[in-house]
């Protein structure tokens, strides 16, 4: 009897482990992603700011119109940033973490917080 549940409560770990576990994905396999938290790692190609509207663009896995994902920084959080991350994320491999959604068509992440993109 102990044996048995020993071994229902292993099992049950693996699968609670497997359950919590961060999905890691590329630019490319984003839009089978969405409405799901995943990490995604692959190069940023660009980005721009946009003064009139207080937004910052980051393109992924390819140069705007062709990103596979777009990561967008609304207004006061560009403050946290120690550089212009339009400038300081070209052309380097990273790793971003964030719920995934889907803006006309495309992927993108809403980051809040620096520490959503990681440089590999």
């Amino acid at each position: 009897m102990k044996k048995i549940i020993m071994l229902t409560a292993f099992i049950m770990a693996v699968f609670s482990a497997k359950s919590f576990g961060q999905t890691t994905i590329t630019a490319k396999e984003a839009a089978k992603h969405i409405n799901e938290k995943v990490t995604v790692c692959d190069t940023v190609y660009g980005g721009k700011f946009i003064s009139s509207a207080g937004i910052t663009l980051i393109d992924m896995g390819g140069s705007h119109p062709n990103e596979l994902l777009t990561l967008l920084i609304k207004g006061d959080d560009r403050k946290k940033f120690k550089a212009a991350p339009e400038d300081s994320l070209k052309n380097k491999k990273v790793c971003v973490t964030g719920q995934l959604i889907d803006y006309k068509g495309k992927p993108e992440i809403i980051i809040t917080d620096p520490e959503q993109i990681k440089l590999q």
